[in-house]
């Protein structure tokens, strides 16, 4: 029997089935006004396209010792040293973490945050130097339905599982939302500034996060 999570939602109109690739979940959305049972019985309908929706997810990529993991798109192994003092660090294409087996995926992930703003926080000043305003924060988070984020106070947050992409995309995401200081939607003028930030065209990183985003979600599960 599939599990299914039932949620209400006051501006929709119809029930929707939609997958929850983070979480490997079925999320079924519902108006205020619709009786749960009518809602139930779409989602029974519906029970094939579910069950080949959720056998065409990713498998979950865990970090243990010698799991292979891409480091801004290029591959690295885990290595798992358990005799060895410190935290995490990398030699070539290996990437090393020290300390008790039970602390190893903690460890990897915490080390791949810290990467990832390494890299993107200048790159995130930069652009935002060339739109002549002020980014208030620039947060790293474990978000599952969206990339990155602008809110209206000039916050900027990021997904930490884009440490995993190559850095087009992360260049692309990086003008996607410091656009979003200047322009608050994805009007012509908003997708002019973006293209204008990104140092190549925006077209490869957004095929390539289409086709390969359900598999970033599933590093470190």
């Amino acid at each position: 029997m599939l599990s299914v999570t039932f949620v209400r939602n006051a501006r929709a109109r119809r029930a929707s089935l939609r997958v929850d690739p983070a979480n490997r979940r079925i999320v079924l959305t519902a108006p205020s006004r619709m009786a749960r049972g009518t809602a139930v019985g779409f989602a029974e309908t519906q029970a094939g396209w579910i069950a080949a929706r959720l056998q065409r997810l990713p498998a979950r990529r865990p970090f243990v010792d010698g799991a292979e993991i891409p480091l801004f798109g290029l591959p690295h192994r885990l290595r798992h040293r358990p005799d060895a003092r410190g935290t995490v660090w990398r030699e070539g294409s290996e990437i090393h973490i020290a300390g008790r087996p039970e602390h190893l995926s903690r460890r990897v992930k915490d080390w791949l945050i810290g990467e990832l703003k390494k890299e993107l926080v200048p790159l995130v000043h930069a652009k935002a130097a060339r739109t002549e305003r002020p980014v208030k924060r620039i947060s790293v988070r474990d978000t599952r339905s969206r990339w990155g984020s602008c809110g209206p106070d000039a916050a900027l947050s990021f997904s930490w599982r884009l440490v995993f992409a190559p850095p087009d995309v992360l260049d692309y995401l990086a003008a996607h939302e410091t656009a979003h200081l200047v322009h608050l939607n994805h009007g012509p003028r908003f997708w002019a500034l973006a293209r204008a930030l990104c140092d190549g065209p925006i077209e490869g990183p957004q095929a390539w996060l289409r086709k390969n985003g359900e598999t970033l979600l599933q590093y470190g599960s």
